[in-house]
């Protein structure tokens, strides 16, 4: 075989090794054994273009804002690579978009940094913000704070610190540490004013406890009494009403057993009560009978008849007793409503007769007859003249006079 120029980076000679074309002169790149010349150069054009590739990527990686430190070390690594390659091709190019690119690091690099610094300062800001949270809620009134609440709030917050730890930037050390011992010392004031809250809750609800079930006891024993120990019930149960909150479920069980105890008491008033309520049917017959006579006063217009009437109702009234409970209230509105009309006989009749009411009233009166007899006057004036408009004034005015005279009962 001979010398060929195959083409121009590169060529194979006679003894099958492949020649690469470079500024300096020509270097052996290597051989393709059991291959013509076309297939041996086509071999290492192919080494090349793989080379060409893995240049193109970078550059596109460093375009797209890849990080400087990675670019650099591509760059040193491929120009190594491309220095001695055993490929065929315009290495000198590839030595140039490598140099180029290399011009290109520090650039990406300060602009990085810059984006870096920003970046790592919104990182401590939204950092310190969940600090900020933490320590606002340390800083509450233990005693008013809801700890439900309180708890699942700063375990989100934790887990935000941690969500930050891992998809944040980072931030310097220092800056870091410091941030981190604020949101511990917050977690901290947190956890101990929460169990010392909860202790003091549980030391309370014990003392609940002990008074509501010296209450329950006391409220068991009245059970011989029956109706009897109802008012003692009564004053248990405002004792009841005072002694606090212990725990819901233990505050339902204690109260069911109080109530227990009371429904025994009421359960006996019951039985008194449906006894006497037969006891009283009768009475209730004669109450209604003698609501009918007492209902006829809510028209009566004699003040002292009326009066006197309802004082033998009343007398009456008292005499018969007592009338089932479930009829008491109905029948004792009943007769106050008729007490109420007798009443309001006598208060109007008072009013009227008041010295100075009625002083007053007939002064008035004597003006309003004085107007009356000169706007009749001036009405038959009108009235001889034809005059449409004085009449109708003289008329309105009369009219007037008439009305004010006649509410105040003349």
């Amino acid at each position: 075989m001979t010398t060929t120029d195959q083409q121009p980076w590169g060529r194979v000679d006679e003894t099958g090794t492949v020649f690469v074309r470079e500024a300096s002169g020509e270097r052996a790149v290597g051989q393709y054994p059991d291959a013509t010349p076309e297939e041996a150069l086509a071999y290492f054009e192919r080494k090349y273009n793989e080379l060409n590739g893995q240049v193109t990527l970078l550059e596109q990686r460093a375009k797209g804002g890849a990080p400087a430190a990675d670019v650099a070390k591509a760059v040193a690594n491929l120009s190594a690579t491309v220095a001695t390659a055993n490929a065929v091709g315009n290495l000198a190019a590839l030595v140039t978009r490598l140099g180029a690119l290399g011009g290109a690091v520090s650039e990406l690099t300060e602009q990085q940094g810059i984006e870096a610094k920003a970046a790592a300062s919104a990182a401590v800001a939204e950092r310190a913000a969940i600090v900020e949270e933490a320590e606002r809620l340390a800083a509450e009134d233990p005693a008013k704070t809801q700890w439900k609440q309180t708890s699942a709030a700063l375990d989100a917050l934790f887990a935000k610190w941690q969500a930050h730890q891992h998809d944040a930037p980072r931030i310097p050390k220092g800056e870091a540490n410091d941030l981190w011992k604020r949101f511990r010392a917050a977690r901290t004031i947190i956890e101990q004013n929460r169990k010392a809250f909860f202790a003091e809750l549980d030391s309370a609800h014990k003392d609940v406890r002990t008074r509501k079930q010296h209450l329950i006891e006391q409220a068991e024993n009245l059970a011989a009494k029956g109706a009897d120990g109802i008012p003692v019930y009564r004053n248990l149960l405002e004792e009841w009403k005072l002694a606090g909150r212990s725990g819901k479920k233990q505050d339902d069980a204690m109260w069911a057993k109080f109530k227990a105890a009371g429904d025994v008491l009421y359960s006996a008033k019951s039985e008194v009560d449906a006894v006497d309520d037969e006891e009283y049917a009768g009475n209730l017959v004669l109450k209604l009978e003698l609501l009918t006579e007492a209902e006829t006063l809510l028209t009566a217009t004699d003040r002292t008849k009326a009066r006197d009437t309802l004082t033998v109702i009343q007398r009456k009234w008292d005499a018969i007793g007592k009338v089932p409970r479930d009829q008491v209230k109905t029948v004792d509105e009943r007769l106050r409503k008729v007490e109420a009309a007798v009443r309001k006989l006598d208060d109007d009749h008072w009013i009227r007769n008041n010295p100075e009411t009625k002083a007053r009233t007939e002064g008035l009166a004597g003006q309003l007859y004085e107007a009356i007899e000169k706007l009749e006057a001036e009405l038959a004036v009108a009235q001889s003249g034809n005059d449409p408009a004085a009449i109708t004034e003289a008329t309105e005015a009369l009219e007037a006079r008439k009305a004010w005279l006649k509410a105040i009962g003349l």
